[in-house]
């Protein structure tokens, strides 16, 4: 994407710099190329999201970075393996993805920017390589150091959803349908997201179609139900 294009774009739009590249073992990774920066830099997108939640980002670092955007397996244009998620979607299987792709684009070291799960992914990419993450930029992040803090009552009444996904039958509730997929995923933008007036309607229409597609609910559920 050139400097200078519209921040609303649509997201199968080329200009973005789609491409696909090899994870760990089979998994193939949708991710953008984009900028002519000298510095690497991945971005890790969260839930529920995907290489799109950066569109705002990306056109602004067109000078100052070269980066790759991928979907982490199980997400948006990325694949989705039937594995066991205990074996196939961990953040460790998740971070070797990422560190599979940098080797694919030639990035022998970046900083890694990250929120949400994709925080979660970052920080043990840094444990499991940290000669290959040059700085980490963690956004709502989870750390090992909130210890016993998030099962405060408090906290747990906003993470109730981490433990719906990880019920075996959450991805049928979820995506049973186009209008149970938009009454989901819109909520949780709605309820999360602290200035409304950057959501812009059309955007969060093309996250919901995403989250539409066959397959696409359970692959992202895929992250939590390992975790748990």
């Amino acid at each position: 994407m050139e400097p200078g294009e519209p921040l609303d774009i649509r997201p199968d739009d080329q200009r973005w710099g789609h491409s696909f590249g090899p994870g760990a073992g089979t998994v193939n990774l949708h991710y953008i190329t984009s900028g002519r920066g000298r510095t690497p830099l991945v971005l890790l997108h969260g839930w529920p999201g995907f290489w799109y939640d950066w569109r705002h980002v990306i056109p602004r670092l067109q000078f100052d970075a070269s980066l790759i955007a991928p979907d982490l397996r199980g997400f948006g244009d990325s694949d989705k393996p039937d594995l066991p998620p205990s074996e196939g979607y961990t953040p460790e299987v998740l971070a070797d993805d990422v560190l599979a792709l940098m080797d694919h684009v030639g990035f022998e070291r970046a900083v890694v920017a990250a929120h949400d799960l994709g925080a979660t992914v970052a920080q043990t990419l840094a444990r499991r390589a940290p000669d290959r993450v040059a700085a980490l930029v963690l956004f709502n992040p989870p750390y090992p150091g909130i210890g016993m803090r998030r099962f405060d009552p408090a906290a747990q009444a906003e993470l109730w959803y981490q433990h719906l996904h990880a019920q075996p039958w959450a991805d049928r509730l979820i995506g049973y349908e186009l209008g149970t997929v938009d009454l989901y995923v819109r909520g949780m933008y709605e309820h999360w997201v602290g200035r409304h007036e950057r959501l812009r309607e059309a955007e969060l229409e093309w996250i919901v179609q995403f989250y539409a597609r066959p397959g696409a609910i359970r692959g992202s559920l895929a992250y939590y139900r390992a975790r748990a």
